[in-house]
């Protein structure tokens, strides 16, 4: 994604958040614990042993730690001022011991920085500590982090800060305030946010299995390679508690230290190779060239689509490979027509499928329309098929021109009583059982019988052969 680090043009200023780390906290990391597990999370190793490297390589003057497994408050963030800040892993069966220096004087910023902004905020010293009952030693969402920094030589000081439960835009402002603590004591930090994403993306995960796990790391994980902040701020809360995340407010806490709703990113890693999501993501502040496009920019790539369409393309196609255009070029998401044509102005469910040299690069979709038209629909999924398919790599520039791209405008779904009602070219299907549903288009190559169809919908869903499903069929118009 990006060909020259972004962190060098940052470092003009005599202090502030230089760059930001998401990091996963599995302790079978650390090689006295993982042991005989280390190579299924050899990426995620290598993904932090870069990371940490690229953070002594920057220079900074002290780390700020978010933890969700440390002193957590619903309505306030815990600023931890143990002088000595220490823990150890005798929990997971491993003797090291990590001891740390705490930097009070940013520490103590922070909390005048949190309290100036009408932030809740708690400075925990041993004494405070005990008197609300909680445990000052660094836990394994600290130290995890914490032993890949110190083993790549990063010898500075670190401040701990509990994970808030705040809503979405205060977590973000707490960001603000740090780096304006930062700011205020002269002092360039890295600012890493510890967490792992779900923990139920299999049926043998710590949680248990819930298909909006994947659906929910496949779509902080986009989101976090585009940089986009207000995509991240606003993934629904229902998502979020039905995929058992557990680092999604610390994130959100450090990305609000970035000026704007984009930031500049490397996704290093992601895998979840026991049932829980591990991404590794560094984060840069923002450059010139990442600013989004101006309102006029946008509305001539909507131009550019009005135009497409007066040469045979039909307006639906035309719109979505402009929409995946000013996206993959400019970062640009794309306006709508204005004024809408008559037959963008109906709401319907899309799905947008892209193919290079006759394979499938990329389908998404939705069976219920999710936006207030079929223009926003369309724009919007075909961003999604381009860029956060999780089967493919983001669509580069260099691929445009190679891309076919097809547009599916569903019906409603109806319920059906049994598989004498489905046929699969005719109808696409969806099995649905609780909360696990899953969906298959019709007409597609190699599934010839209901059997097949049926089968292929249980096993995207995560629904056994032999357990009871609601069925539902649709149909599809689809333009290319």
């Amino acid at each position: 994604m990006h060909e020259e680090s972004p962190r060098q043009s940052s470092g003009a200023r005599s202090g502030g958040v230089k760059l930001g780390l998401v990091a996963p906290h599995p302790p079978l990391l650390i090689p006295e614990i993982g042991r005989g597990h280390l190579e299924r999370v050899k990426a995620t190793v290598r993904a932090m042993e870069e990371a940490a490297a690229e953070i002594r390589e920057a220079a900074v003057e002290a780390v700020v730690l978010i933890s969700p497994h440390g002193p957590v408050f619903r309505d306030a963030v815990a600023v931890v001022l143990d002088p000595s800040p220490a823990g150890d892993f005798r929990g997971f069966g491993a003797r090291a011991r990590f001891a740390f220096t705490n930097d009070l004087p940013l520490a103590e910023a922070i909390l005048a920085q949190l309290a100036a902004a009408g932030i809740g905020a708690v400075g925990l010293d041993p004494g405070t500590a005990d008197r609300y009952g909680l445990e000052l030693a660094l836990d394994h969402g600290a130290l995890v982090p914490l032993y890949f920094l110190q083993k790549a030589g990063v010898d500075v000081p670190v401040v701990p800060l509990g994970m808030a439960l705040l809503p979405p835009a205060e977590l973000r402002r707490v960001g603000q305030a740090i780096r304006a603590a930062a700011e205020a004591v002269g002092r360039t930090i890295a600012l890493v946010a510890s967490g792992d994403l779900s923990h139920r993306l299999t049926p043998d995960a710590p949680a248990g299995f819930d298909p909006a796990g994947r659906e929910f790391d496949r779509r902080l994980v986009a989101l976090l390679r585009r940089g986009d902040v207000d995509g991240i701020a606003t993934i629904d809360e229902g998502l979020r508690e039905a995929a058992g995340e557990c680092g999604y407010r610390s994130f959100l806490m450090m990305l609000g230290a970035f000026d704007g709703g984009r930031v500049e990113t490397k996704v290093l890693s992601y895998e979840g190779p026991f049932g829980v999501g591990y991404c590794v993501a560094l984060v840069y502040p923002p450059t010139a060239a990442a600013k989004p496009p101006t309102q006029d920019e946008a509305a001539a790539s909507a131009s550019a689509a009005s135009a497409a369409s007066e040469v045979g393309v039909h307006p639906f196609v035309a719109l979505a490979r402009e929409a995946i255009t000013a996206y993959v070029k400019e970062g640009a998401v794309l306006s709508p027509p204005d004024p809408l044509p008559p037959e963008f102005n109906r709401r319907a469910a899309v799905f947008v499928s892209l193919h290079k040299f006759g394979e499938l690069r990329g389908c998404i979709g939705t069976t219920a329309p999710t936006e207030p038209d079929l223009a926003r629909q369309i724009i919007r999924y075909a961003i999604c098929a381009a860029t956060e398919d999780p089967r493919f790599p983001p669509v580069e520039e260099a691929e445009l021109a190679d891309l076919d791209v097809s547009v599916d405008v569903l019906t409603p779904p109806e319920p059906v009583r049994g598989p004498g009602e489905l046929d699969p070219r005719v109808y696409g299907v969806i099995v649905r059982r609780g909360a696990r549903s899953g969906l298959l288009l019709p007409d597609l190559e190699g599934v010839d019988t209901v059997e097949e169809q049926l089968d292929i919908a249980r096993r995207k869903a995560g629904i056994g052969p032999g357990e009871p499903v609601e069925l539902f069929r649709f149909k599809v118009v689809r333009y290319h």
